[in-house]
């Protein structure tokens, strides 16, 4: 890492990009995934960098769909083991929730180099052997079958669409974590939490701690989709309208 300042305005962002770079040169990021790190970054100066109360909003209901479930699973990528193996593993221990690895990219060597950083971290991942359980022609379409395949609830941060969209055709609650509320993954998610995901899973897991410690009962909650995507498309309109202030 160069020597950034932590004075810096940009220190976090700094730090995120070399973080990223280091492990696309390692292989655990592919190259493409840089771009679309870059694209998610863009949105979050829409929301000024921060989480909105909506966001926080939908960040606690996905706590209780996580708890309420009978086998959530976290599905990770290569970008969120990157920019967040800490907070996965923080998450999977609040929730119960199974960790897998899922790539687009997908070579043996890679789904290693995750799982390793992963399990670095703390997690606990999930393997065995893959079908074709979700019907994609490429390689995010293989899962474990007794894991993502007969999974009720799936969290998969940093989501591409047509995944998205097959999960929850399959009768799946997916809950997505990205930046862009006009995406397909989110408009297609069950629950879409538009956030920055080292920001939304820590306040996922601080929530499902706070439930289990008060010992309430943790039923599955009904789920608004459009309102939180509404919420979103209003935030970057306020922050918007006072940008040059």
């Amino acid at each position: 890492m160069s020597d950034i300042p932590a004075s810096h305005p940009r220190y976090k962002s700094l730090i995120t990009r070399e973080q990223l770079a280091a492990h696309a040169k390692s292989g655990v990021v592919s190259m493409e995934g840089l771009t679309s790190h870059g694209r998610g970054e863009a949105f979050d100066y829409l929301f000024g960098e921060k989480t909105s109360a909506s966001a926080l909003e939908a960040e606690k209901l996905a706590a209780r769909v996580l708890l309420a479930a009978k086998h959530p699973v976290l599905s990770i990528n290569g970008n969120t083991a990157a920019l967040a193996a800490h907070e996965i593993a923080r998450l999977q221990k609040a929730s119960g929730a199974e960790v897998e690895v899922n790539l687009f990219h997908r070579t043996e060597e890679r789904m290693t180099l995750v799982t390793n950083v992963l399990e670095e971290a703390g997690c606990i991942v999930s393997k065995g052997p893959v079908e074709r359980c979700v019907a994609l022609p490429h390689a995010r379409g293989l899962c474990r079958p007794d894991g993502i395949g007969s999974a009720d609830v799936v969290l998969v941060p940093l989501e591409d669409g047509d995944r998205c969209e097959a999960l929850v055709s399959m009768g799946k609650l997916v809950i997505t974590v990205d930046l862009n509320p006009i995406d397909r993954t989110s408009k297609t998610a069950t629950l879409p939490i538009i956030d920055e995901v080292t920001r939304a899973l820590p306040n996922i897991a601080l929530e499902c701690d706070r439930l289990k410690a008060s010992g309430e009962t943790v039923t599955m909650p009904k789920i608004d989709a459009r309102y939180f995507l509404r919420q979103a498309v209003k935030d970057i309109q306020e922050f918007l309208s006072h940008a040059l202030d």
